[in-house]
């Protein structure tokens, strides 16, 4: 099964040129903490195309973007050209953003576990479990923030404990939207306009959905 059905769209390819050409001109300025991270990044926006299509995954465009462009602003523009510091409110925006994607995402591991029966568990129970799994993405997020700064001398936690713990409350707020979120897509009501991604992940990936009744 193809990860896309054609070309990636023209803001990842930006994005992959961008990282492409920043590595090489700070090899040739012997940058070597920039061009790291412009490799690192590069690589792991890379990876969902493998990854996803190893498991037979087919993400809606919109889906992809969020992922790749979350990692190029969380690693590139945060650490390479300090967006952190320079605007106090990229952090926040970032751990909110991949929180609530991470609650959407969450719902939909859960409710493809369920082969797409809406009425296997109780729908709080699911949200539920989304939850979980948004918040302990988050927490592990943090573990390779403190990692990152450890073992490479990064300064991804910023204030520490302060920055860490403000994360992880931004996590949690996000997570609890994006459960929330699929709480009402199981109730058959709308929730701003989440029910659309929810169902063109769905669509993409019928087989995953069998049990699945309107």
């Amino acid at each position: 099964m193809r990860f896309f059905v054609s070309r990636p769209p023209w803001i990842l390819i930006v994005i992959w040129a961008v990282l492409s050409l920043e590595f090489i001109v700070a090899l040739w300025e012997r940058q070597w903490p920039l061009a790291f991270v412009a490799l690192l990044t590069l690589g792991l926006t890379l990876l969902p195309s493998p990854l996803f299509r190893r498991f037979g995954i087919q993400l809606p465009r919109s889906f992809l973007i969020g992922i790749v462009a979350f990692i190029f602003a969380t690693i590139f523009l945060g650490e390479a050209f300090d967006f952190y510091n320079r605007y106090w409110w990229w952090d926040v925006v970032l751990h909110a953003g991949s929180a609530l994607g991470f609650g959407l995402l969450g719902f939909l591991f859960v409710f493809t576990l369920f082969e797409g029966d809406r009425f296997a568990a109780p729908a709080w129970a699911l949200a539920l479990i989304a939850f979980c799994m948004a918040v302990t993405i988050g927490t592990l997020w943090e573990i390779f923030e403190f990692g990152m700064d450890r073992i490479f001398g990064l300064n991804m936690q910023k204030s520490g404990l302060v920055d860490t713990m403000g994360d992880l409350i931004v996590d949690v707020i996000g997570a609890a939207i994006g459960a929330l979120a699929g709480f009402f897509y199981l109730k058959g009501r709308r929730f701003a306009g989440f029910p659309s991604l929810l169902d063109q992940f769905i669509r993409r990936n019928r087989h995953f959905f069998r049990k699945r009744r309107e």
